[in-house]
């Protein structure tokens, strides 16, 4: 079946199905449900050409600007990815429930690591999220009919029209918003610890014995980002900071 995927031309397809089944084999043998993981030998097929893209501040107004125009539920949670650096789900899928005290609080079944997370809102990502009204008292943030959201390529093949923008990612946004950060003089732990990461200075047997969670540092750290935002976005005549 990988192999088929790795045939059509979509290789980085191929690699994460291979990493999905592999974790799912893995978890199948520590519940002795199975006795050997069968990829534990396959190699992923080619190799994932890895990401630069990120968005410089005229292009990051103009798809919030577009995120603006787009309204409920798209274009609120573009703005959320820009000021969080969540992932697409995280945010997309996004739980009344899962919103206490000014932050996001994340299980690790919602986490692409599978660890807890907590992402602190900043005075503007709160200010976009107060002014959603709950659907029929339901508990999902964002819903497109009964269900969840959907269609992302459509939704972001009219931001591109819309902003002008080519050439890029919703992940990007998440990037972006990690090098905002960094521009703006945050140790790269704090940066970490905003996205959630658990790999580079946190890896290891750092990770072992480093157990500060950053909760102080990340909250200063996404409010001086939304700030940053506001300001760029305001610095502009065609600026829409919530509307």
């Amino acid at each position: 079946m990988i192999d088929a995927i790795a045939d059509r031309g979509t290789i980085i397809m191929a690699r994460r199905v291979h990493g999905h089944l592999h974790r799912l084999f893995a978890w199948s043998v520590g519940r002795s449900i199975i006795d050997v993981n069968p990829l534990a030998n396959v190699d992923r097929p080619g190799s994932e050409t890895k990401r630069e893209r990120v968005l410089t501040d005229g292009e990051l107004v103009a798809i919030w600007n577009a995120a603006a125009d787009a309204g409920y539920p798209y274009g609120d949670i573009f703005k959320l990815l820009i000021l969080t650096g969540g992932r697409r789900d995280e945010i997309g899928r996004l739980r009344w429930s899962e919103i206490a005290d000014g932050q996001i609080e994340l299980t690790g079944l919602r986490t692409k690591n599978g660890q807890p997370h907590i992402i602190p809102l900043s005075t503007l990502a709160r200010a976009v999220i107060e002014q959603l009204a709950r659907i029929d008292g339901g508990d999902a943030v964002f819903t497109k009919g009964k269900g969840p959201v959907n269609g992302w390529a459509l939704i972001k093949s009219q931001l591109d029209a819309a902003s002008k923008v080519t050439d890029w990612r919703i992940h990007d946004l998440r990037r972006t918003a990690a090098t905002g950060l960094q521009k703006l003089g945050l140790p790269l732990q704090v940066t970490e610890a905003v996205l959630g990461h658990v790999s580079g200075s946190r890896g290891g047997i750092v990770g072992v014995y480093q157990r500060h969670d950053y909760a102080a540092e990340k909250r200063a750290a996404l409010e001086a980002w939304g700030a940053h935002v506001m300001a760029l976005v305001e610095g502009g005549p065609l600026g829409k900071a919530l509307h």
